[in-house]
């Protein structure tokens, strides 16, 4: 993770506006269609719908039934899909988590943030956020779970004491949850501003000089707060209740937000007794199939709540899956067909599974092709409330409300998009991907394997560019493109072949970063 911080802050140029160049060079198949395309129809400030965006932890592009997988069972999740629309070739903004959260709640890229290369807050003072544009609108916002945004102004915080700036500084209402990964120190909830059953005679340190997140000593009271395989069945019981306090007709007039982000399928794979043994795809499949009873019991809450038809729900992922040995061998595929995993620029590493739901305005059971970025959900959830967009909000995202509302016939985006490895940056435009340098531009390859990830030789992918056990060849070309309509396993490298649209498409990339290429 401190390898992508320190390669994007040093980042400045806005690389998105000099990448509507493209157009000029006759890459992009004409002009961007308006986000109300076929006469899309949002909601007034009378009827705004409710919001739950729901997000997992690492789940990849193949790790649930409705997206193909076979070993995992997740009927909640398939059930959901069935009611709304699918999506196919959506992508988070970053391939490791705490970049693509913040692209959720601000629309914008890592690379135009203001921050530091530390545990300090992501968002900067001023800046327009998911949560306060709601708010603003007259939302109860409300976040449930993984946080990893920073707190405080300091590199890092001083977890005894007040927690801010933080989530409710950016407008959430009310915060519960995991200040980082539950794998991360400090292994605590935190409420609003402070850590939760926190003793002062037992202050939490932190040795920031043990591991690559740092060791916590001390603070025992609140780490039996937060029991490790129990996390995401507090989150759900929290849920359920903020659903229930807005029920109809309970005298909560306004319209709610509610962020809910699981800490399923992160490791440590480590789902409740209940769960152990019940997919045939080892603990990362259990952890799974918890997740997904997690959100079934999210989704009857809306139900009960007479809240389901008035809710518009989006369920997606912060980035792909990582590879584990008892999924492999069980033969499930976290990322499905797709080359690399989590951290990688490869289409593993960022395109994930996203369904979204909203009764009598997504179609239901239908699927949605062209490309989606979250980047996007800023602007989609305004829209569909009506609310308008601020100046200098979500500066790298865009509406994109007609491919829910009509998946199949809404023409596709045509902006580019520059996806983001720990080693280096992607530029997608249309059907082609540019990778400006060899390897997966994340810890896959050429990188010593990390001890998190499984040896390539035994993940089963292919690319032309290396042999079987994933050492580059000696004469593999120095850049890679892919087109993936024709090769959406990143089979084959087309650098070589398509000379002109690599020059192209690298000076671009180039000069969006004066600093340096974007792998350096």
């Amino acid at each position: 993770m401190k390898l992508v911080l320190s390669l994007l802050h040093r980042t400045k140029a806005p690389a998105l506006r000099s990448l509507m160049a493209l157009g000029a060079l006759g890459l992009l198949p004409g002009a961007v269609p308006g986000a109300n395309a076929e006469g899309v129809a949002a909601a007034t400030g009378t009827n705004r719908p409710n919001i739950l965006l729901i997000c997992a932890d690492d789940l990849g592009f193949g790790d649930l039934s409705c997206y193909g997988a076979t070993q995992i069972s997740t009927p909640n999740i398939d059930k959901l899909a069935k009611q709304g629309v699918r999506f196919i070739d959506a992508h988070s903004a970053c391939a490791v988590c705490n970049p693509s959260r913040y692209s959720i709640l601000s629309g914008t890229q890592l690379f135009h943030a203001k921050r530091r290369n530390d545990y300090s807050l992501y968002f900067h003072e001023g800046q327009v956020t998911l949560p306060n544009l709601l708010k603003s609108a007259g939302y109860s916002t409300a976040a449930l779970g993984k946080w990893h945004n920073g707190f405080g102004q300091e590199p890092e915080p001083d977890w005894n004491k007040e927690l801010k700036p933080g989530p409710i500084e950016i407008g959430f209402d009310s915060f519960f949850g995991t200040p980082k990964s539950h794998n991360e120190a400090p292994y605590v909830f935190v409420q609003d501003h402070l850590v939760v059953g926190l003793d002062p005679k037992d202050p939490i340190r932190m040795n920031l000089a043990i591991g690559a997140h740092g060791e916590m000593t001390g603070g025992m009271a609140a780490r039996a707060a937060r029991p490790d395989d129990q996390i995401d069945q507090i989150l759900t019981e929290k849920a359920c209740a903020y659903i229930s306090d807005h029920k109809e007709g309970n005298g909560k007039e306004k319209p709610f937000f509610l962020y809910l982000a699981f800490e399923a399928p992160h490791v440590p794979l480590n789902p409740p007794k209940q769960f152990r043994g019940k997919s045939k795809a080892g603990l990362y499949g259990d952890f799974i199939q918890e997740l997904d009873d997690c959100v079934g019991r999210v989704l009857d809450s809306l139900e009960k709540a007479g809240l389901e038809k008035s809710t518009l729900v989006i369920f997606t992922s912060d980035n792909g899956g990582v590879y584990h040995k008892q999924a492999l061998n069980a033969g499930h595929r976290c990322n499905g067909i797709l080359l690399g995993q989590k951290t990688d620029t490869w289409e593993g590493g960022h395109r994930v599974p996203l369904i979204g739901r909203w009764p009598g305005h997504f179609p239901a059971d239908t699927i949605r092709k062209p490309i989606f970025t979250q980047l996007d959900l800023m602007g989609t959830f305004a829209e569909a409330a009506s609310i308008p967009m601020p100046h200098g909000a979500s500066p790298d995202g865009a509406s994109d409300l007609a491919a829910f509302t009509h998946p199949e016939t809404a023409p596709a985006s045509t902006r580019p998009q520059i996806f983001i490895g720990v080693k280096g940056m992607g530029l997608r435009v249309a059907n082609w991907i540019l990778l400006p340098y060899q390897g997966s531009g994340g810890l896959t390859i050429p990188e010593r394997q990390p001890p998190w990830s499984e040896a390539f030789r035994t993940m089963g992918l292919t690319n032309s560019d290396l042999d079987d056990i994933g050492n580059i060849k000696p004469d593999a070309p120095k850049t890679q493109l892919y087109n993936l309509d024709d090769d959406l396993p990143e089979h084959r490298n087309l650098a070589p072949s398509e000379t002109n649209r690599v020059l192209e498409m690298s000076k671009i990339l180039s000069d969006s970063f004066p600093r340096g290429s974007p792998r350096n």
